[in-house]
């Protein structure tokens, strides 16, 4: 069964192998989320805790070109005047943030950066087509990368998560260092990309659930208490380090579009 909604989230289940595939479709905007989106995904992780014919997850983005590219700049997100408030509209983006607690597997198939690591960061594990990039823009526009950075601390080696978020929008990170550091557990040509996400998620829904949902809360346990530590502080790192809007747009519309793949 297949379910479109108009923020641009596709939602298909398949009763016969437990399995739901949820893509993003906005190809036009590289599948940045807009506000509607963030609210879609929020509600669809909400109503999946419900359905017990969905066992496991595969998440994805429309087209080749892009997996997702984090927030649409294009969305307006009004501010509290408070510096002790913010307004993030990705925090209840993944599964994760929403006490979804079924194996969710992320198959990128392009770019994958800034924003898009809030999802990454809460999928169990991440399967990329050989074409796919990952790189954070923040440090470049005036940003603080504190999000991104702290869920990526959990996935990949320290000095990787910091190139990856202090080089900007100069360096990629490609598809095959990603798997080499551990970010990517399998490389896939492009068109065998949903394919192999789909194996291995058929493959998780076909054992006792029971037994699937209580080792994916065993592993989070491990990290859990570091990481909700982090993020506690990422507000504060962000009001304090962020320039301007006016200047981060003056950056933005000033940025360079040449950068290394490494």
């Amino acid at each position: 069964m297949t379910a479109a909604a108009p923020a641009g989230l596709r939602v298909e289940r398949d009763k016969d192998t437990g399995v739901a595939v949820l893509t993003l479709d906005r190809p036009a905007r590289h599948n940045a989320i807009d506000l509607a989106l963030a609210a879609e995904l929020t509600a669809c992780w909400r109503e999946l805790r419900h359905d017990d014919t969905v066992r496991a997850v595969v998440l994805t983005g429309a087209g080749d070109r892009a997996f997702c590219t984090g927030v649409d700049r294009a969305a307006k997100v009004p501010q509290p005047s408070s510096p002790y408030s913010l307004d993030d509209p990705l925090l209840t983006v993944g599964p994760k943030a929403n006490d979804l607690w079924k194996p969710v597997l992320a198959a990128v198939n392009g770019m994958a950066c800034g924003g898009a690591f809030y999802l990454l960061g809460e999928a169990e594990f991440v399967l990329a087509a050989e074409h796919a990039t990952f790189f954070d823009p923040h440090t470049t526009y005036g940003m603080v990368s504190a999000y991104e950075t702290i869920h990526m601390a959990q996935r990949m080696p320290f000095g990787e998560v910091a190139r990856t978020a202090l080089m900007g929008t100069a360096e990629r990170m490609s598809a095959r260092r990603a798997y080499e550091v551990g970010l990517v557990s399998e490389l896939c040509p492009g068109d065998g990309l949903l394919p192999a996400a789909l194996r291995a998620a058929a493959t998780v829904a076909s054992f006792p659930t029971e037994a699937v949902q209580g080792t994916v809360r065993a592993l989070w346990s491990t990290k859990e208490a570091a990481r909700a530590q982090a993020l506690s502080l990422a507000p504060h790192l962000i009001a304090l380090g962020n320039a301007s809007p006016a200047d981060q747009a003056e950056l933005f519309a000033a940025r360079r579009h040449d950068f290394r793949e490494r």
